[in-house]
């Protein structure tokens, strides 16, 4: 499969998506890695609002402790449970 190039903004989004804190890197790396590209623009619009957000809230998301009060989040987080699991 060749893949595209990503554009300046999305260079950005991968970096960005590497928060310096394990319990949240364990997900988005690979994520971001394996399934960002696959996925339909919408949902790529999504990881860059999830990204967006404060590592705490994150972090509470992701480990399932809280639900996102947005709806674009928590179908995001869903779909990256369903791609990388929790660990």
């Amino acid at each position: 499969m060749i893949m595209r190039e990503l554009t300046t903004e999305e260079r950005k989004l991968f970096w960005h998506a590497r928060r310096g804190l394990k319990e949240l890197d364990v997900f988005f790396e690979p994520f971001m890695q394996q399934h960002y590209l696959q996925l339909p623009e919408n949902e790529q619009q999504m990881v860059f609002k999830l990204m967006a957000c404060e590592d705490p809230d994150l972090l509470s998301w992701v480990m399932g402790y809280e639900h996102p009060a947005d709806p674009d989040i928590a179908h995001i987080i869903k779909v990256i449970h369903e791609r990388v699991g929790p660990q």
